[in-house]
């Protein structure tokens, strides 16, 4: 039992985890620079801000599964399967989607993915603004905030 309500809980568990998020866009973002010598043509505050977005949409995917799984390896097969193998698939990064079948195309509509490599790419590489990209920030915001309030419904307070 902890005095803690349902939302300090939750929030206290996924705090680390941006942490670490975000230093690994602070690594990733300087390899690119410096080791494959990218420039970076846009905000790296904006970048910063919307990689922060998205972090929100994969937090609350990693909470989801593990509202719906019992075991560390269903939650690994869950993840690996429903949604990193679709989410890599279905967002643009490795087929575009306009080339993707008719019936799959609104799909990609759910992929958090999608709307972050349109960002990505627009911000490093053709140094939009967010006027500019302000649909897929608020469609990736959207995103984040039901699949985490999804999964902060689903979770309950436990001894274990």
């Amino acid at each position: 039992m902890t005095p803690l309500t349902r939302w300090q809980l939750i929030v206290g568990k996924l705090l680390p985890y941006a942490a670490i998020g975000v230093i690994d866009i602070f690594l990733v973002v300087a390899v690119a620079i410096y080791w494959f010598q990218v420039p970076m043509r846009g905000s790296l505050v904006l970048l910063l801000a919307l990689s922060l977005v998205y972090i929100l949409n994969t937090l609350g995917i990693g909470l989801f599964v593990s509202t719906i799984s019992k075991t560390q390896q269903q939650a690994m097969m869950t993840a690996a399967f429903f949604f990193m193998m679709p989410m890599i698939y279905l967002s643009g990064f490795v087929f575009p989607i306009e080339n993707m079948p008719a019936a799959i195309q609104p799909v990609t509509y759910l992929i958090p993915l999608r709307y972050y490599l349109v960002i990505v790419r627009g911000i490093f590489l053709k140094g939009l603004g967010f006027g500019a990209l302000w649909p897929q920030a608020a469609a990736l915001l959207g995103l984040g905030c039901a699949i985490l309030g999804i999964a902060v419904w689903r979770s309950r307070k436990t001894a274990s």
